[in-house]
C-alpha cells in the first residue's frame, strides 16, 4: 500500500543480487576450497604463489577462480610490484550468513 513505510534492510544485510553472486561463487568446489584455505591463514593476506602451491593448480586457473571470488565480494586483491595477495572479506562472509539466516530460517 502507498501509506505503508518502505521496509529497510538491516545494515549488514546483502541484496539479492549480491547473495546470488556469492552463492554462485561458493557452488564451485575449487573456490570453496580456496576460501577455506584463506580462512585458516594466520596473516590477513594470502600470497597468490602460496595458494597455487598448496592447491596444485595452474596460475591461469587460480586467476580465474580468484576473479570470480573478487567479483562476488568474497576476497580483496592487493598488488605490490608483480606480487599479488588476496584477503578474505570476513565481513562479507558474515553478512552472507546473516542474510541467509534472516531470509530462510
Amino acid at each position: 500500500m502507498a501509506d505503508e513505510p518502505e521496509r529497510t534492510r538491516p545494515a549488514n544485510t546483502l541484496d539479492e543480487k549480491q547473495m546470488l553472486l556469492i552463492a554462485r561463487a561458493l557452488a564451485d568446489p575449487r573456490r570453496y576450497s580456496i576460501l577455506k584455505q584463506m580462512a585458516c591463514q594466520t596473516g590477513p593476506c594470502t600470497p597468490c604463489a602460496s595458494m597455487r602451491d598448496c592447491l596444485e593448480i595452474s596460475p591461469a586457473t587460480l586467476s580465474h577462480h580468484m576473479r570470480e571470488l573478487r567479483l562476488a565480494g568474497l576476497v580483496s586483491e592487493s598488488r605490490e610490484g608483480r606480487s599479488v595477495s588476496y584477503e578474505l572479506c570476513r565481513d562479507v562472509v558474515e553478512s552472507y550468513t546473516g542474510t541467509l539466516h534472516r531470509d530462510l530460517l
